[in-house]
Parts: structure tokens; sequence; C-alpha cells
């Protein structure tokens, strides 16, 4: 059973382990710190493998391990800091540098907005808008209902929008 669990694991880790990484990254803001707790995640994971009931998909069970992680770090270790070179690991070689400087300063503005934001504020929009995971899913993960996670969302918008505006940020409203 460990050899299965072994191999299981390694392959969850190569088919999600950026994911996660990215996910804790973006909730802690420190690429180090979410290097550390993505590895933790997966440490977990491999430890608490039998009680997986499989009624999600391991995606959605690893990143609630995540959300679990990440929140017991941030409990322990306020304030937050700042992580700028996260956000500069993205290379697309078909824009022009002008365009990818303007590009990366649109994305560092829509994160240290985010950052202002209350957690689950922040949770939230990351998960469902970032993340693209469904409701169900950010449910599961974050362990609220659904409609929580619906109610919440719908609050967090505005807010974001809010906080970006009060940054000077300008935006076109997308349908």
């Amino acid at each position: 059973m460990d050899a299965y669990r072994k191999i299981e694991i390694e392959t969850w880790y190569e088919d999600y382990s950026d994911a996660v990484f990215k996910y804790v990254c973006m909730m802690t803001r420190d690429y180090q710190q979410a290097q550390d707790l993505t590895q933790e995640t997966f440490i977990r994971a491999y430890n608490n493998y039998d009680t997986f009931e499989r009624n999600a998909e391991a995606k959605t069970w690893l990143f609630r391990i995540a959300h679990n992680v990440t929140i017991d770090y941030l409990r322990k270790n306020k304030p937050l800091r700042m992580m700028e070179s996260f956000l500069q690991n993205k290379e697309d070689l078909t824009q022009l540098p002008e365009d990818k400087l303007s590009v990366e300063e649109d994305v560092r503005e829509v994160y240290q907005a985010l950052g202002k934001l209350k957690p689950a504020f922040r949770e939230v929009i990351i998960l469902r808008r970032i993340k693209e995971f469904s409701i169900k899913d950010t449910s599961a993960i974050l362990g609220w209902s659904e409609n929580k996670v619906k109610i919440t969302l719908h609050r967090a918008l505005p807010m974001l929008r809010k906080q970006l505006e009060q940054e000077g940020f300008s935006y076109e409203e997308t349908t």
C-alpha cells in the first residue's frame, strides 16, 4: 500500500504542485514561503492519504490541504510580506518589451489590491476567478457552503474594483 501511495502522491505532485504553489504564493505573497508550504501540503497529503475519501477530485483535496496549511501559516506569521519575484517569472516571447512591462504592472497592481482585501475575499477571488475552480470545489476547499462562496464572491468583486480604483487603476469592464 505504501508503494501505491508514494506513486499516487508523486503523480499528484507532478500534476498539481505548480497550481498549488501559485495558489499559496498568491495567498502568502512570499515566494520562498510558498515553496515551503507547497512541500508541506504534499507531505500532509502523504501522511493523511488514508483519510482521502475520494468524494472529490484529488486536486480539490490537495487545495483544501494547501488552504489549511496556508491559513495556519498566516495566523502564525502576521503581517504579510510583499512578494514581487513571483510576478516576474512568466515570459511571453511574442510580446513587445513595452507591452510586457504594461501587463506586468497591471498584474502587480491587481495582486497588490488583492492583498489589501480581507482574507475571505482574497481567497474566494483567487480560487474562483484566478484558479477557476467551480463553486462546488471552492466550497470544498474553503469548507464553506456553496451559497457562502457565491455571496462572498458577489461581495468581494466590488471591493476589489473599489480598491483598484482607489489606487488609480483603470480597467475596462468585461461582460
